[in-house]
C-alpha cells in the first residue's frame, strides 16, 4: 500500500481495514462460541458471525463501487485484539464455565467496539465524499453492531450475577 493522496484513498483503506478486521473477528468469534456454555451467549455469538459476514459483503461491494481493488488490508489493530481474546478465552480460560462466559463477552465486546470505530469513521468519510448511499449502509452497520453490543452488555450483567 502506498501513502494515500486523497480522502477517497483514505476511505478505501478504511473499508479494506474493516474487511480484514471483520474476517479476523468472525474466525475468532466462532472459536469463542465453542467455548461458551450459556445458550443465549452461544446464540448471540452465532448471530454475530452472520452479521459480521453480512457487513463484510457490504464492505466488498462498497470497495468495488468506489473503484478500489477488492482485497482486504491486513488490520493489525484487530490482530492484537484477537490475540488477547485467544489468550483470555483459549489459553488462560477460567475453568468455571460461567466465569469463562463472562470473559468471552468482554473479549467479544472489545473486538466489536473496534468495529464500531472503524465503521463509524468510514461512514464519516463517506459523508464527506458525498457518498450518501455508502454512508447509509455504513451507519446501518453501526446501528446493528450497537444493538449486538447492548445485548452483550445485558448478557454480561446477568452472567456476572451468576459467576459472582
Amino acid at each position: 500500500m502506498s501513502a494515500p493522496s486523497s480522502l477517497k484513498d483514505v476511505y478505501l483503506d478504511e473499508l479494506k481495514d474493516n474487511w480484514s478486521a471483520n474476517d479476523q473477528m468472525a474466525r475468532t468469534t466462532q472459536e469463542l462460541t465453542k467455548q461458551a456454555s450459556d445458550g443465549k451467549l452461544k446464540q448471540m455469538l452465532e448471530s454475530s458471525v452472520e452479521g459480521i459476514n453480512k457487513h463484510t459483503g457490504m464492505l466488498k461491494s462498497l470497495i468495488e463501487q468506489s473503484g478500489g481493488q477488492v482485497e482486504p488490508e491486513h488490520c493489525k489493530g484487530m490482530e492484537g485484539l484477537v490475540k488477547e481474546a485467544r489468550k483470555h478465552v483459549l489459553e488462560e480460560a477460567p475453568q468455571d464455565a460461567k466465569l469463562r462466559d463472562v470473559t468471552i463477552v468482554a473479549q467479544y465486546q472489545r473486538m466489536a467496539h473496534y468495529g464500531l470505530a472503524g465503521f463509524g469513521t468510514a461512514a464519516a468519510y463517506a459523508k464527506a465524499l458525498g457518498k450518501s448511499d455508502d454512508e447509509a449502509k455504513l451507519k446501518q452497520a453501526v446501528s446493528e453492531i450497537y444493538k449486538a453490543d447492548e445485548f452483550a452488555s445485558h448478557l454480561a450483567e446477568n452472567l456476572q450475577k451468576v459467576a459472582a
